[in-house]
This record gives structure tokens, sequence and C-alpha cells, in this order.
């Protein structure tokens, strides 16, 4: 399990990939736009032309690619992966997509003695660059401590989730709990703002207590500071919380507060903010 193929070299792939070469792994890199791995190959990687050349050659896959159809692509396509890889690797989807997608991929890989995880992460741009990413993971539990030390590689938080499928509900979870959370942290600080309290001095007080959460004291800072660079952007939450809902109606569940925020990042994204990092909601109160 030395040579680890990854595919999708996104805000966060580009900073996972780093984390692999510089964890002593060799490095094969494929994305759609190539310019994207200058980088990662300065530093070591090789390039691969297609998900086909990467996939014979690897004994680990990764992807972290944009939307589920991007997985389908790249999972099922012509000269995708599962034809391709060779017996006995391992294939990890680290895209955040429906669990039906990764059970899918975990039972077409099986009959062709492949082994296949689901392993969303949370953590942001920050965590994927300081290798402090929570990743959640669905499979064989075997195959998951086989791909551990990949995982350690990457992350600070890793924990098993159970079967195929699993890993992926696990971040829907996560994805419920940050989306009504955002509107909270953006309402504290607008209400901050104008009742003539120094916001910053409130984020000193609140973010330390019972109120406290990542998005207050990681993106909190940077909305007042007017900072909306893309952590993990507003169309690729959107995807989450789509899944989410369709997940839960099959639950027949009823989520009202994952229901708002969707309908408020959707409005954010019509305003022309969907490649904005998530926190730009706060844009949807201050109009200062």
């Amino acid at each position: 399990m030395k040579t680890i193929g990854f595919i999708g070299l996104g805000v966060m792939g580009q900073s996972m990939a780093r984390n692999l070469l510089q964890a002593g792994y060799d490095l094969l890199v494929h994305t759609r736009t190539k310019e994207k791995a200058e980088e990662l190959l300065r530093a070591g990687a090789v390039w691969k032309e297609t998900v086909r050349e990467l996939a014979r050659e690897a004994d680990v896959v990764i992807t972290m690619v944009g939307y589920p159809q991007d997985v389908e692509a790249v999972y099922f396509g012509e000269n995708g992966l599962i034809e391709n890889v060779k017996e006995n690797s391992y294939l990890i989807d680290m895209t955040t997509s429906p669990p039906s997608l990764a059970e899918k991929i975990y039972d077409e890989a099986k009959k062709r003695k492949v082994f296949a995880l689901d392993a969303p992460v949370s953590g942001g741009d920050v965590g994927a660059r300081e290798g402090r990413l929570a990743i959640m993971v669905g499979g064989d539990e075997a195959a998951f401590h086989e791909c551990k030390p990949i995982f350690e590689a990457l992350g600070t938080n890793i924990v098993f989730q159970g079967k195929a499928g699993a890993g992926q509900h696990a971040k829907m979870c996560n994805q419920i709990a940050i989306a009504t959370n955002m509107i909270g942290v953006c309402e504290a600080l607008i209400y901050a703002k104008r009742s003539g309290l120094d916001p910053y001095k409130v984020l000193e007080s609140i973010s330390q207590g019972a109120a406290g959460s990542w998005s207050l004291s990681q993106l909190a800072p940077r909305m007042l500071a007017g900072d909306f660079a893309p952590g993990f952007y507003v169309k690729h939450f959107i995807k989450d919380m789509k899944i989410a809902l369709e997940e839960a109606e099959k639950m027949n569940l009823q989520l009202p507060g994952l229901s708002l925020a969707k309908k408020m990042y959707e409005e954010l994204a019509a305003s022309g903010e969907e490649n904005s990092g998530t926190h730009a909601l706060y844009k949807h109160y201050d109009h200062s």
C-alpha cells in the first residue's frame, strides 16, 4: 500500500494530497485541470493523464471530487476505477455523496475483489492543510484498519462508523448540525453589531462557553473581517443539505431547521455567492 492515487485537487484535495506526500507515500495524481496539480508535481507527485492509468498503478485510490455525478463518472464511467483497479487494492471515496452510492461502489468493488471505503471528512481548508480532519468511515472494518495509517496522515479524529454507507450517514449528521449552527452564529454577530457592542469582544465571551462551536471560533472572525474565501463552497454545502433531506425523507423524518438553512443558502447562491465559503451566509444579514 505504498503507492496512492489521488483524484480531485480542489480546495481540500490539494492539501490532503500534499500531506500524503509528506508522510512518505508515492503519489499519483489526476484532476480535470492539470494546472491545479503543478505544485504537487514539483513536490514529487506523478501526473497520470487518465483515471484508468492511475487505477492500474495504485495500491490505494482516494477520490475527493465535487458532486455525486462526478463520483459516478470516476468510478463507473468509461475507463473508470471499478473496471481498472488492481485486485486486492483499496478504493477510498472522501467526497460527500449519498450513502446509496457508497453502497453501490462497495458492492461493485467486492465483485472484483477490491476493498471500498466511504470516508467523508469535516474540518474545511484549515483542517485539510494542517492534517486535522475528522474522518468518518464506512465499509469493512478490516479494510479500515489496513488503511488507518493513510487516514492518520490526513486527520486526527478518525472513527469507523460501520458498514458501507455509514461514513456518509455520519457526514450527513455533521452537515445537519453545521447548517442551523451557522444561522445561529450569523444572527448572534449581527445582533451584537446592531446593539452597539464590539462583536470581537462578544466572540471572546461566547466562543468559550456553552455557545461555543467550530463555526463560532473559526468562521465568525472571518465573517467580521469580510473574508469569505472558501474553506468549503456554498454550492457544495447546498449539495450536502439536499442529500441529507432526501435521506431524511426516506426515513419519514422532518428536519425543519435543515430545510430553512438550505432555502437560505439557495438564496445566497442565487445572489452570486455560490463559490464563496459557507460563512458567507453572514451577508444574508449584514448589508452595511
